[in-house]
């Protein structure tokens, strides 16, 4: 365990990954394991200092953090530090994104992504789509279904393609064209808990942008009982008055799909999607024509 309290150590650790980055190119840097120490001693200093092990350690982290910004100013850094309990504004003045958890399972995160845009924007929330089975749960969760819980963050790959099917980069490919398309609204829009995850089968978010020209509306559904249809989700944030050009990722999934429909009728009449069985998802994009 190295004493980031220490300045050495300090230019230590700046010094290799300075010299790491600049000459390998490299574009991305995930900082992991930024824990702090329980009940740490340090017997180099007086009695009476030691306790600065603690500010001295996040000083330094920082330290080194601004430094690598100054002198590769394109370096993409996230941050990491045993989930999401442990992010802090103060690391975000140097880090572009976070890891929430190690927690990947498509099920867990939905609630996770939900805990975690309480507090935080989106678009710094790393979302991946992980290979299954997956630790937490070890839940066999279907490639679609992994995808669009991962699309509402920032969406990231995480699996072993060398073991994926042609079917499953078919997938892949085309969820994510659909994603860059929506990414600006995923990650920069406004978000909306249509039908909050805790405790419940269904859920649904809405993003939409700050002008109200477009948005995307993501609807998962954990298992069906008793044949119930998915519920009807009701979208918020839209202008009344506009009209929108619907474009889902699948047809099949939106029920009495019309392709062009006003903003009052899409917030009072809603949508209805066509989600059965166990791990069903779908994903709406609108876009204001009028």
């Amino acid at each position: 365990m190295l004493n980031l309290a220490r300045e050495d150590v300090r230019q230590y650790v700046f010094n290799f990954l300075d010299q790491l980055v600049s000459e390998n190119d490299i574009a991305f840097l995930k900082w992991d394991y930024n824990r702090n120490w329980t009940d740490p001693g340090w017997d180099a200093v007086p009695l009476d200092q030691q306790k600065e092990i603690y500010i001295k350690f996040v000083d330094n982290l920082y330290g080194i953090l601004a430094d690598l910004r100054k002198e590769h100013p394109r370096l993409e850094i996230e941050s990491c530090s045993g989930g999401g309990g442990r992010v802090d504004l103060g690391i975000l003045q140097y880090t572009d994104e976070v890891w929430p958890s190690d927690n990947t399972d498509a099920l867990d995160r939905l609630v996770i992504q939900d805990g975690f845009t309480h507090a935080y924007s989106q678009n710094l929330m790393m979302a991946w789509v992980t290979d299954v089975p997956n630790r937490p749960g070890n839940r066999f969760i279907p490639l679609e279904f992994r995808f669009l819980v991962a699309m509402s963050g920032s969406l990231g790959i995480g699996g072993n393609l060398n073991n994926w099917s042609p079917d499953d980069m078919a997938i892949a490919k085309q969820f994510t064209a659909f994603y860059k398309q929506v990414r600006p609204t995923v990650q920069l829009g406004e978000l909306h808990r249509l039908m909050p995850p805790e405790n419940s089968e269904t859920s649904a978010v809405q993003y939409v942008t700050a002008d109200g020209r477009d948005a995307v509306v993501f609807a998962y559904l954990h298992s069906q009982h008793y044949q119930r249809p998915f519920p009807i989700v009701r979208l918020e944030g839209l202008d009344p008055k506009a009209s929108y050009r619907l474009t889902p990722l699948d047809t099949k999934k939106v029920l009495g799909l019309r392709i062009e429909r006003n903003g009052s009728q899409l917030m009072g009449e809603g949508v209805q999607f066509s989600l059965l069985g166990d791990y069903g998802a779908a994903a709406l994009r609108l876009e204001r024509i009028k």
